[in-house]
């Protein structure tokens, strides 16, 4: 039976082969590694991935998808609500010290997705998603770009990222609206040690008027803070390299007061 995209799932299946093939060398699978693939849908690309793995485990919402699946014998299968997965569970289920995961994900629960895995990355080598060219350019952007943002800081802080391919609506099917890329995430090895809640809400404050100078955002909330340092709010949140928000949320959080940030 033809199983009808549904829409509430963000459901657009890969069907173009060459684009497939491109996006497998990108991730370029080796047999016995334990990988993890965020809503296999029709299995486009759990199909050559599992060829090369010899196992793969797969995380579907889709009960109907699910259900098929489940007929690959060399498929674990869970049917979750990605959000609600233990990543960590899972490494350690498999028995692996670190799980490379991938996806074309659901475009409409990609950044939570995103948010979701920066809470496991210390059991992740390596991402491959395809997602919507879009936020692949945010995720990416340097500053002082109408790009840069929040998701740039909060994943720059932890990956190394690079667009590897680009993908057009007519790859997919039913075509979705927006141009779409695949995007490789490699977690940096000794990335800032801060903490990820207080990095949030700062970058989350700071980019609240983005088009103000910081002093009318950041500026007040370092004074309810008490913060006696040095930082330059005369800015506009675009403007402040990822390093900077990292010093500032270090020096927060240890209670010391920098000279010059």
């Amino acid at each position: 039976m033809k199983h009808i995209p549904r829409k509430r799932f963000g459901q657009h299946f890969l069907a173009d082969g060459s684009i497939i093939e491109a996006i497998v060398d990108a991730i370029a699978p080796k047999p016995g590694q334990a990988m993890v693939e965020i809503g296999p849908g029709l299995a486009a690309l759990t199909q050559p991935l599992v060829e090369r793995l010899g196992h793969l485990t797969v995380i579907e919402l889709d009960r109907d998808l699910a259900a098929r699946l489940r007929a690959h014998a060399q498929l674990s299968v869970i049917e979750a609500d990605v959000l609600k997965v233990d990543f960590a569970e899972l490494a350690q289920a498999q028995g692996a010290t670190r799980l490379r995961v991938v996806g074309n994900l659901p475009y409409n629960i990609s950044t939570p997705i995103l948010f979701h895995l920066l809470g496991f990355v210390d059991v992740i080598e390596d991402q491959h998603f395809m997602l919507q060219k879009e936020v692949i350019d945010r995720m990416v952007a340097r500053p002082a770009t109408s790009d840069y943002g929040r998701l740039s800081v909060m994943l720059q802080w932890r990956y190394a990222m690079e667009n590897v391919l680009f993908v057009p609506p007519g790859s997919f099917e039913p075509p979705p609206r927006v141009d779409s890329a695949v995007v490789r995430m490699v977690p940096r090895e000794n990335p800032a040690l801060v903490d990820e809640k207080l990095l949030s809400e700062i970058v989350q404050v700071a980019f609240s008027q983005r088009r103000k100078l910081m002093r009318h955002t950041l500026g007040k909330w370092l004074q309810e803070k008490a913060f006696a340092g040095e930082f330059d709010v005369q800015r506009r949140a675009e403007e402040v390299p990822v390093a900077e928000y990292l010093a500032l949320a270090g020096q927060i959080q240890s209670g010391r007061q920098p000279a010059s940030v």
